[in-house]
């Protein structure tokens, strides 16, 4: 049974071919060619409004039409959602599907490649019955398994989410990226370190690196980390030099780099060096609202694990300086999330889930109400938002022609209660009804 499970495996460890920009599983021969969604109402994010009693049509795996109902057609079969508030698929912007849940620095080396393989594809099943058909997957310990299972996932052998995957993180040694709190004497394995440079050239070279392996986007360690040994969030730890070679390497192969960076300097920074969008942006200042504003940069916040770490982090006894450190962010973070609604800058919805259980990632959505987003708003950060991010939004983001017919449905109007979302009855991808 161990080779059996090691095998299999490495069969997702190994696979090599690149994906288009947004892959979809083979569908099913049985699948009809041509189908239909009768919504009771559906959520127009790129109007930003409710539709009553609509019929979407699907041919193969993307949306053909959109148009008022007027009875049941009769060259496909009709999936009745009548009853039901219809959206499109969600789409979480800051995930860590292909690693363990968080559980202190011992956790990362008490597994192998093949049991981070493998508990990656229950993560993206849990993540896409939650109503998350796609994610942007900002990294894992074990390098290029998140490549392994985006491709597992469009090779139709897993279900999950489409993913938008990093391969490694960009980051210094001992850096917020880095494998830390171990003796010096501990040998930490090649693959968890794949992304750690010590200087522009450095910089280039493991982002041409990774692109080589398949990657589709870069993340860089700006500053440092909560939940990381020896790693303050407020710490400046790439260079802006290393920051703008990774950049421009990552511009050089068609991509962008997104930047984890929670100090106010280390923001500023990342943004200069020319990264389309900060993860966290805990300790934001004006200035750096200002600066993503007038750039058009993305903010990727993730305000409510702040909460599970605390809980959960003192049920299981963290270490301390996890703990310190996540109140030290929790709260500034969600006061620059209110001031950059307020402001107008682009944001994304992101979790960070990985940290907290996945299948979870809707609670953040009361969050994002919470602190100054509409209802309306929130969903459209988690669906057209999110897509324009990603550079996938004329195949995610929207119930429209052209796009994947990637739904979601829900009992009751979640513009009037947000947390409808953390319940959702059906989910389809490309077409397919996965719940």
């Amino acid at each position: 049974m161990r080779l059996l499970a090691a095998g299999v495996a490495a069969v997702l460890l190994g696979l090599a071919a690149k994906p288009a920009a947004v892959a979809q599983a083979p569908r099913a021969a049985e699948a009809p060619a041509v189908r239909y969604v009768h919504a009771g109402k559906l959520v127009d994010v790129l109007q930003g409004k409710v539709l009553a009693d609509q019929l979407i049509r699907i041919e193969g795996d993307r949306i053909a039409a959109v148009s008022p109902w007027k009875g049941a057609p009769r060259d496909g079969p009709v999936t009745d959602w009548s009853d039901k508030t219809v959206l499109p698929g969600l789409i979480d912007a800051h995930t860590h599907l292909a690693d363990f849940p968080e559980g202190g620095p011992g956790e990362l080396l008490q597994h192998s490649p093949q049991e981070a393989a493998f508990v990656g594809a229950r993560h993206a099943r849990e993540t896409l019955m939650a109503g998350f058909t796609t994610v942007h997957d900002v990294g894992c310990y074990r390098g290029l398994t998140d490549v392994a299972l985006r491709d597992a996932i469009n090779a139709g052998w897993v279900p999950g989410p489409r993913m938008n995957v990093v391969g490694a993180y960009i980051t210094v040694p001992g850096g917020g990226g880095d494998v830390t709190g171990f003796a010096p004497d501990v040998k930490i394995p090649f693959d968890m370190q794949y992304g750690v440079i010590r200087n522009p050239g450095e910089a280039r070279e493991k982002v041409r690196w990774l692109f080589q392996h398949h990657v589709d986007t870069i993340k860089l360690i700006a500053t440092g980390a909560v939940l990381a040994v020896g790693s303050e969030p407020g710490r400046l730890e790439l260079s802006e030099a290393e920051m703008r070679a990774a950049v421009e390497e990552a511009a050089a192969n068609g991509s962008y780099a997104t930047a984890h960076a929670h100090g106010a300097e280390g923001i500023k920074a990342a943004m200069r060096a020319g990264v389309r969008s900060i993860e966290h942006a805990s300790l934001i200042d004006a200035e750096g609202i200002a600066m993503a504003k007038a750039r058009g940069v993305w903010l990727v916040m993730d305000i409510y694990d702040g909460d599970w770490i605390d809980e959960e982090g003192r049920r299981a006894g963290w270490p301390a300086e996890y703990l310190r450190k996540n109140l030290e962010t929790t709260e500034a973070q969600r006061e620059g999330f209110r001031a950059a609604v307020k402001a107008g800058v682009k944001i994304a919805y992101g979790t960070d889930a990985g940290v907290y259980p996945h299948g979870l990632n809707a609670r953040q959505f009361a969050y994002m109400v919470r602190y100054g987003m509409t209802p309306m708003q929130a969903i459209q950060a988690a669906t057209s938002v999110a897509a324009e991010l990603l550079r996938w939004d004329r195949d995610v983001g929207a119930v429209a022609p052209g796009r994947y017919a990637d739904l979601v449905a829900v009992d009751g109007d979640p513009l009037k209660d947000i947390r409808l979302l953390e319940h959702v009855a059906h989910v389809m991808k490309g077409g397919a009804v996965a719940k």
